[in-house]
């Protein structure tokens, strides 16, 4: 009997220092959040125009601009002032030589979209100035389908080494945009490797398909179970069979601030603002792929929260590498192609590198058909030796028809 005693109170004194452990990072956590502001992050560029502290200092995306700075930022013409309820949130994070990569991105966004854009980009501060020189210098034609904000890399101030450190610099930003972007109800996150190819409103129609549960929306990190990362190497949980990739992210911002989150730490659902530096802390020697890896834990344990949209919207090498495996991209073509792993500047992959280099060379206001299209068919041709060069033609699929979309939209304008 003094045995059994003995035994459980071992286990209420574990208990109670587990729970004081959480409830100690939970608290350090809170201070962060309230003591967050850029100022502390060293921003110290004062002319760079960045309407992103502006927006965090007097909060409002809606609010009138009070400077020629902040009209800068806001400069985009009258269609997209008169129809904001139509524009697409899209969210980037661009640090070290990423700035070609992330121009690409958004330049296959705007080339391909017939509704507004709003990009919020963050960056390091070296390449605030990069990044305004660069859309500022499109075409005003162009420029009229969107707007920007630039932010620096903001990460609470107590844990900045820690979350810099996360697989890839910068890449846990995506992270904190909730808590950054406070006024902004949804919001699509993309990697600097992505190429549209088609519309950006397309993939912001799925919110409506989210039902009232629904904060978030992933594509499967693979289809086929065999050749999976998670279901073979993970060290954590992970999300359903294989997990997922947050290379294309969907955020309902409003439901995920809201949210109270189930998790394996403490028995109290925590915000989004508590959960990430105690689940870091938990799984920081187990994870892999960063901010990915804690995500997968997050909605491991929250699987009712994310919508699961097809592998099409987020085709990456993996569907292809070993023969195709992602058949809804099989049937209708890529929609969204990731270009992970560094394959657009590398010889592994030379398919999705012709793509990448068909936008990248296109210049704005030449014939897409003939000045991008055709060449891009060309060189495809010439990947038919790899197995992703064989499912090539799944790439130009939905391309020709967004392409032929925006054209005909062009004539019935003039």
């Amino acid at each position: 009997m003094r045995c059994y005693l003995q035994a459980f109170l071992l286990c209420m004194v574990f208990t109670f220092f587990s729970l004081l452990y959480v409830f100690n990072q939970l608290a350090s956590t809170l201070e962060d959040r309230d003591d967050w502001n850029l100022k502390e992050q060293g921003v110290t560029d004062k002319r760079s125009h960045d309407y992103g502290h502006l927006l965090r200092k007097k909060p409002g995306l809606t609010g009138l601009p009070d400077s020629e700075e902040e009209l800068d930022r806001e400069r985009s013409g009258s269609a997209v002032k008169e129809h904001r309820d139509e524009r697409s949130h899209l969210a980037v994070v661009a640090c070290g030589p990423r700035l070609e990569e992330t121009l690409t991105m958004l330049k296959s966004a705007v080339l391909l979209s017939k509704k507004p854009l709003h990009f919020y980009i963050f960056a390091e501060d070296d390449l605030h100035n990069h990044f305004r020189n660069a859309l500022d210098s499109w075409p005003r034609t162009v420029q009229t389908k969107f707007n920007f904000t630039i932010y620096p890399i903001t990460f609470p101030k107590e844990n900045v080494k820690e979350w810099k450190k996360l697989f890839k610099p910068c890449a846990s930003q995506r992270l904190f945009l909730p808590l950054i972007l406070k006024e902004v109800d949804s919001l699509l996150y993309v990697d600097t490797d992505i190429i549209f190819l088609q519309p950006v409103e397309d993939i912001w129609a799925l919110f409506a398909q989210f039902k009232s549960n629904h904060i978030a929306a992933m594509a499967p990190e693979h289809e086929e179970p065999r050749i999976g990362w998670y279901n073979r190497f993970a060290r954590h949980p992970y999300y359903g069979k294989t997990g997922i990739n947050s290379g294309v992210m969907l955020m309902n911002m409003t439901r995920l601030r809201e949210k109270s989150f189930k998790n394996d730490m403490t028995i109290v659902a925590l915000k989004w603002e508590e959960i990430l530096m105690p689940l870091l802390q938990k799984y920081k020697l187990n994870i892999t792929w960063g901010d990915q890896d804690l995500l997968n834990i997050i909605f491991h344990h929250n699987p009712e929260s994310l919508y699961v949209f097809p592998c099409q919207w987020n085709y990456r090498p993996d569907h292809c590498i070993y023969g195709s495996n992602c058949q809804q991209a099989d049937q209708e073509g890529v929609f969204i192609l990731h270009g992970n792993r560094g394959v657009y500047h590398d010889d592994k992959q030379p398919a999705f590198r012709a793509v990448y280099e068909a936008i990248q060379k296109y210049t704005f206001g030449e014939d897409m058909e003939f000045s991008l299209l055709q060449p891009l068919e060309v060189s495809l041709q010439a990947t038919t030796n790899t197995y992703c060069g064989r499912a090539s033609h799944l790439f130009t699929k939905k391309l020709k028809q967004s392409i032929m979309s925006v054209q005909q939209d062009a004539v019935q304008k003039r």
